[in-house]
């Protein structure tokens, strides 16, 4: 038997990939024998150029104004509220914090798909062996198909996670925020209610599951734990996200009060890179990021986000030269296509250094099958280790661990 890879503590990135032992062992893998792959998309592929999204078939999503925060600015949430002191205590105490991480899972045609992912992630929590199981899920929003209809929470979201063992935080993404207007509800409506309510509580959306609503004070807001910041943006609904002045002044905020001596994670819907066409990366995004970065003198040692239904994971300077892990985690479940990148991107490899975005390289992806994050962040070595599990279709034999496809852990 091979003997797995190590992820070393580094002052640098340590990228762990072993794309060519992953495809013999997952032959539906691109590139391996008997391999299959959804169909391209047929729009142009492009990164960050002209615009390539055709509105005859997707129509742009119109800005949505923000409802009202439940809590008070600066909108803190900490772990300690949620989770009893006994397992607060063993967090500060190992110095190890797991959590998952994923998005674009609300099964809408068909729940097969985030019922499979939903199991794997289950099956991380280790009977007698909390130290080693997850904390939290954070999503990374999509929560619900296709307009974050109330209506839809309990198919797309409490029952698929009734054997999740732990508390669900989560950002809005555009389908969270759109409005559907034969339910009379507002944007991001039935988001507040059953992730931004004031006390914890079964939710009128909820229709058995013994899940309670979280108590997250607004769409965008902060989460403190004791060995990491998180900093959750609402990229809203327009194609490629948009962010108001006033978040974008909370968000440099936020980075500068940010514990100095913990991991920084920062979260946004909306992809600042992709190598997906249709859904690239949008360089006012970005832009907001950067800036913000140079106002609080810090850069985020990891940026989470979703929307493109694939797995991607980037290296890119966001602050000065510091290249940092930008991933991209949208194939969550929501459904069975995912979104594939063209032939050029398979037939190259990564790792590949992305045209008209300096220092930005394309380090690993995986477009053929859903999959979660787990990362782990520890404080002897103080580092941040995103690890990326692709699960077997459905109909195959259950897995149990699953094989890592790609590992990235950098220091804070």
């Amino acid at each position: 038997m091979k003997r797995k890879t190590p992820v070393r503590p580094s002052r640098a990135i340590v990228h762990v990939v072993n794309p060519a032992a992953y495809r013999q062992a997952h032959p539906k893998f691109p590139g391996a024998a008997g391999s299959h792959q959804f169909a391209p998309d047929k729009l142009p592929q492009s990164f960050n150029g002209a615009p390539v999204v055709d509105q005859t078939k997707n129509p742009q999503q119109p800005w949505r104004d923000l409802p009202a925060p439940t809590g008070q600015a600066p909108y803190h949430l900490d772990l300690g509220q949620v989770l009893d002191a006994a397992t607060l205590g063993r967090i500060a105490s190992s110095g190890t914090l797991i959590f998952h991480a994923v998005g674009d899972t609300g099964g809408v045609n068909t729940v097969t798909y985030q019922d499979n992912v939903a199991s794997y992630m289950a099956r991380d929590f280790l009977a007698g062996d909390p130290v080693n199981s997850p904390s939290f899920f954070y999503h990374l929003g999509d929560v619900v198909y296709y307009d974050g209809e109330g209506a839809n929470y309990y198919a797309e979201f409490y029952e698929p996670y009734m054997d999740y063992h732990g508390p669900i935080f989560a950002i809005p993404g555009n389908h969270d925020g759109d409005v559907n207007p034969s339910t009379r509800e507002s944007s991001c409506e039935a988001f507040v209610r059953n992730f931004c309510a004031q006390a914890a509580v079964i939710s009128s959306d909820n229709h058995d599951s013994p899940r309670t609503t979280m108590t997250q004070p607004n769409v965008y807001w902060t989460l403190t734990t004791p060995l990491a910041t998180f900093v959750g943006m609402y990229s809203n609904c327009p194609e490629g996200g948009q962010i108001a002045p006033a978040q974008a002044q909370w968000l440099a905020g936020e980075l500068a009060a940010a514990a100095k001596n913990s991991a920084l994670i920062l979260a946004v819907h909306h992809p600042v890179y992709s190598a997906y066409g249709p859904k690239p990366g949008k360089q006012h995004l970005l832009s907001v990021i950067q800036q913000a970065c140079a106002s609080a003198k810090r850069s985020p040692d990891v940026i989470l986000t979703g929307h493109v239904h694939n797995y991607q994971r980037f290296s890119a300077p966001v602050m000065a030269a510091k290249s940092i892990p930008v991933i991209v985690a949208g194939a969550g479940g929501y459904n069975k296509q995912l979104h594939t990148l063209s032939s050029a991107f398979h037939a190259q490899k990564p790792p590949i250094a992305i045209a008209g975005q300096p220092g930005a390289v394309l380090e690993n992806f995986n477009d053929q099958q859903h999959g979660y994050l787990k990362v782990t962040i520890t404080a002897k070595p103080r580092q941040v280790l995103c690890e990326y599990f692709a699960v077997p279709e459905p109909s195959a034999p259950v897995t149990t661990p699953l094989a890592r496809f790609d590992a990235v852990a950098v220091p804070y």
